[in-house]
């Protein structure tokens, strides 16, 4: 098993016992819940008369179902309407803290936290939501959870876990212009397998990430959870504490200094032991596009949709499954695919760095004939601070859409959703069939950067020569 790496230092520090079955019971430093995983959760406690043990170490947002377009309650979906009324009342019945809309501190769960200075290193993070790995961007354990274990969390602060092996993932070298954070995590997944990392957690190391500001280290981290592993961290250095300092819940004035020397201390020993390592080069990366149905079905953008001869045997089902759905044929080039959506947002690529790239694509361009194409800021704080640069001008002016802060059609449980068999350009985080609102609707991941330089043309292009 690993021994020194920062996992390894903040499982111990989290440790309140062993359980009969073997697991460890894991003490929660920061519980984040929004309104989709929460109700049922909520509804457990109250059966059992139970109460929020540490109301304090709960924060609350919605996102999940909001509508980025009319925000005007009650919302037009009525069940959307009943899960925004049972959180509130949820969180004032308790004294959680919530971040409603129009406070000016409500979005995407995994946005705000960050922004906010909740997010820390060497903390444990839980929440009803898979993709909760984006908090171990900074140097945080950070796991995604069901509602049976939102409800334990709630009530006792800890959570029933098996230790995790630790995979080393490293990739080393400059990234080259048109080559984001997103290119580098669905190339690692692609090259890893969606279930390479059943059992572990990936520690991201390298000169690559190391380069990378705290907005691409999320993004990567993000997307560990569509690689299999339960979560991801990068270990925290000066470009996160930079990140931290002055945000609202990091420590000030003399705890500041005490605060960053222990998280120096927690990070990897530099002989931890590792029960897996793999090396991947920044410069063997290109512009990525998913082609299938899971994000590890990705390729670089000149490269063509794979033979399925090409493929390991125990990929070959899923592949013909994806020929069928996507109506991509093996050997066509990627590039040239037309697209219906172009969708900039989500909890992986919704921060600003994310609108600032896609930004530079779109000024001084226009958005394809007969394309929807439109720009969903990852919070409140988010849409403000684009808002203040102008970024806003610049996508209405090249024909997106400009909306409010929410997950949108990322997962399309709010009115954002293809329609028939559309195919979308999306910088989110899941392809699977159906995801984005439609039975039969496609998606086709990306970074933002390649979103925007898909509505501008019509089709799956090379940033590149955009850039």
């Amino acid at each position: 098993m690993s021994k020194g790496t920062l996992f390894d230092k903040v499982w111990d520090l989290h440790t309140v016992s062993t359980l009969p079955s073997g697991q460890t019971q894991l003490f929660i430093g920061l519980h984040l819940i929004h309104e989709v995983t929460s109700p049922q959760a909520f509804a457990m406690l109250k059966e059992r008369g139970l109460s929020v043990l540490f109301p304090e170490r709960t924060v609350a947002t919605v996102d999940h179902i909001v509508p980025t377009e009319n925000q005007a309650r009650p919302f037009g979906d009525s069940l959307a309407e009943e899960m925004m009324q049972a959180l509130e009342q949820s969180c004032q019945t308790h004294g959680i803290r919530f971040c409603n809309i129009g406070s000016g501190d409500q979005g995407i769960v995994h946005v705000i936290a960050p922004e906010q200075g909740l997010t820390q290193p060497g903390m444990t993070i839980a929440c009803g939501d898979s993709h909760t790995s984006t908090h171990g961007a900074f140097g945080a354990i950070a796991f995604g959870i069901g509602t049976s274990q939102v409800r334990d969390v709630l009530a006792s602060q800890t959570l029933a876990l098996a230790k995790l092996k630790v995979r080393k993932v490293e990739v080393n070298g400059t990234l080259p212009p048109g080559v984001y954070a997103k290119d580098v995590i669905l190339h690692i997944i692609r090259k890893l397998g969606v279930k390479g990392g059943v059992g572990y957690a990936y520690e991201f190391a390298g000169s690559t990430f190391a380069a990378m500001t705290m907005e691409e280290r999320m993004t990567v981290c993000n997307m560990a959870i569509e690689g299999g592993a339960r979560c991801g961290y990068i270990n925290p250095d000066q470009t996160t504490f930079d990140y931290l300092q002055g945000r609202d819940f990091a420590p000030k004035a003399a705890d500041w200094d005490q605060a960053v020397a222990w998280w120096q201390s927690i990070a990897s020993n530099a002989d931890a032991e590792y029960d897996d390592g793999v090396v991947f080069a920044a410069a063997d990366i290109e512009p990525t596009v998913t082609w299938g149905i899971t994000p590890g079905q990705g390729i670089g953008i000149s490269e063509v949709v794979p033979a399925l001869e090409s493929l390991a045997e125990d990929e070959r089902p899923v592949a013909e499954e994806a020929y069928r759905y996507m109506a991509l044929d093996p050997n066509t080039p990627i590039q040239g695919t037309k697209v219906d959506v172009c969708f900039i947002g989500s909890c992986t690529n919704g921060r600003m760095s994310d609108l600032r790239e896609a930004a530079k694509i779109a000024q001084g361009r226009q958005v394809a004939a007969g394309i929807k194409a439109f720009v969903v800021p990852g919070s409140e704080r988010v849409k403000k601070a684009a808002e203040a640069e102008g970024l806003h001008e610049i996508f209405l002016a090249a024909g997106f859409e400009w909306r409010e802060a929410g997950c949108s059609m990322c997962l399309a449980m709010n009115p954002d959703k293809l329609q028939g068999n559309q195919i979308s350009a999306s910088s989110s985080n899941r392809n699977f069939k159906g995801r984005q609102g439609s039975s039969s609707g496609r998606t086709l991941l990306m970074s933002p950067a390649m979103v925007a330089a898909a509505a501008i043309a019509g089709a799956v292009t090379d940033v590149r020569q955009l850039v």
